[in-house]
Order: structure tokens, then C-alpha cells, then sequence
């Protein structure tokens, strides 16, 4: 099935991107924009509430820390990536509809591509904050690959999120400094990346199939010692 232009996905998830008048939404543009002015661990609430025309009491009614704010956005990240592009990628290979899937995300990533880059960065400087940025990634993950009609589920779905979350993460640091309309770079990554991810598949494939090949040798091996043992007596 052709893919829907460039253009028009990025119109339409934007749109799916837009945010509200709530006070939930303000605090989250509020440290959108403080991000892409200062680091995480220099932005407080009271510098949130105030960006945001809050009071503390408003904000706190919504959120209990700026990490809890972030989850939020990224929240919102998934549901506008989920809420266009389905019905395009019902007959197209899961790679490519991976593919079409992750682009999108960046697409609706572009209005904070500066909140993004801090975030990196603070991330190698704070161990707890990578920790838990990490996890975040790889529940957004199994909801991509769930879009993409891979499925995410139990511990082989665990371990396709984390790769993809690890995957995707070297991918930003490709799009932080593409600067082309285009993103040629930004996709030729990406391209290499989920080659990768397809290998480390298969090889999961392989290694989730041991333990059934190990569970029948061992019932072949016990079949003999009781047939020898049997001829013995």
C-alpha cells in the first residue's frame, strides 16, 4: 500500500499533538519550554508553575514532580503517534510499518527537538534520571511496536521494547543535529537501526526456541536410560 505523503502525516499528527488550555496541558508546555532554555535539574515547580501561569497548589493538583510532568509528555507523544497512520499500514511489512511509526514520532517530536536535547544530556550526567527516562522509553516502545502490528507481550515483548528503546534512543542523537528537510540522516538511521533490531529478532526467535529443544532432549535422553535400564533388569 503507497504511504500517505510526508506532508500530510506531519499535518496530522501535529494536530494530534496540540494541547489544550487545561491546567495539565500548560504545566507540560511549560517545561517543554523551560528545557529548552535550562537543564532538568535546574528547573523546579515553582519555576514550572510560574512559566505556566499556575499556582503551586494548580499544579500540584496535577502532577508530583517535573519527571511526573515529563511522563505525561511523553503520554501525550504516544497517543498522537497511535491516533494517525493505522489503517495506512495494514498491508505493509512490519519493518516498514515500524518504520512509518518511528518517523512519526519524531514528526511529533520536532516542536521540542530543544527539550529533547537537554534531556539527553542530563540523562548522562544523572544516572536516576537515565534509569527512569529508560523506563518511559521502553513502555512507549511496546506500544509502537504494537502499532506497527509486532506484538509486545510477555518476556520476548520485554526484551523487543528495551531493544527498540535503546535503538531509537541512538536515533535521536542522529535527528538532534539533522538539520535538512529532508532528515535524510534521521532516516538513514533509523533504516540501520531496525535492520539491526530485525537480526537481534531472529536471534530471540532462536534463543526463546533452546529451552523447547533442551526440554525434548531431555525427554529423549530419559526415554533411553529407562529403556537400557529396563533391558538390564
Amino acid at each position: 500500500m503507497a504511504r500517505k505523503p510526508k506532508k500530510q502525516r506531519r499535518a496530522q499528527t501535529q494536530a494530534a499533538t496540540a494541547r489544550g488550555t487545561s491546567d495539565r496541558d500548560k504545566a507540560i508546555d511549560a517545561l517543554m519550554a523551560l528545557l529548552g532554555e535550562h537543564s532538568f535539574e535546574q528547573v523546579g515547580l515553582a519555576e514550572v508553575a510560574g512559566r505556566a501561569g499556575l499556582k503551586l497548589s494548580q499544579l500540584r493538583a496535577e502532577f508530583g514532580s517535573t519527571l511526573a510532568i515529563v511522563a505525561a509528555h511523553i503520554k501525550d507523544i504516544d497517543r498522537a503517534v497511535l491516533a494517525g497512520g493505522a489503517a495506512d499500514m495494514i498491508d505493509e511489512p512490519a519493518r516498514e510499518a515500524l518504520f512509518d511509526v518511528l518517523m512519526r514520532r519524531l514528526e511529533a517530536l520536532a516542536p521540542y527537538k530543544e527539550a529533547v536535547r537537554s534531556l539527553l544530556r542530563s540523562a548522562r550526567r544523572i544516572p536516576g534520571l537515565a534509569l527512569a527516562l529508560n523506563a518511559m522509553a521502553v513502555r512507549s516502545q511496546a506500544w509502537m511496536l504494537e502499532a506497527a502490528g509486532i506484538g509486545a507481550s510477555g518476556p520476548k515483548g520485554a526484551l523487543l521494547a528495551q531493544g527498540a528503546a535503546l535503538m531509537f534512543a541512538r536515533v535521536l542523537r542522529v535527528w538532534l543535529d539533522d538539520d535538512e528537510p529532508g532528515l535524510d540522516r534521521t532516516m538513514a538511521a533509523l533504516g540501520r537501526g531496525l535492520a539491526s533490531a530485525e537480526r537481534w529478532a531472529g536471534f530471540l526467535d532462536d534463543l526463546c526456541s533452546l529451552p523447547k529443544c533442551i526440554g525434548r532432549g531431555a525427554r529423549r535422553r530419559r526415554g533411553r536410560d529407562e529403556e537400557e535400564e529396563a533391558e538390564a533388569a
